[in-house]
């Protein structure tokens, strides 16, 4: 069996890039989208970081430092 010509190789990659291109711009095309429907609070917060607090958060007890003998 002959082998493919590099020409003919070479076009069946550049489609696959192509393909596997315009696979990329429809995924980006639909995270875009989802972007804009996604809903927010009366006083425009993201609903899933409400009740974070920013900083050092709060130090739970360490079970090292309990060490009983």
């Amino acid at each position: 069996m002959a082998k493919s010509r590099p020409s003919v190789q070479k076009r069946n990659n550049e489609a696959r890039k192509l393909q596997k291109a315009q696979e990329k711009a429809a995924r980006k095309a639909a995270r875009h989208a989802e972007r804009g429907s996604r809903e927010k609070n009366e006083d425009g917060t993201d609903p899933d970081l409400e009740g974070i607090v920013a900083g050092p958060q709060p130090v739970e007890e360490d079970p090292l430092t309990r060490w009983e003998p």
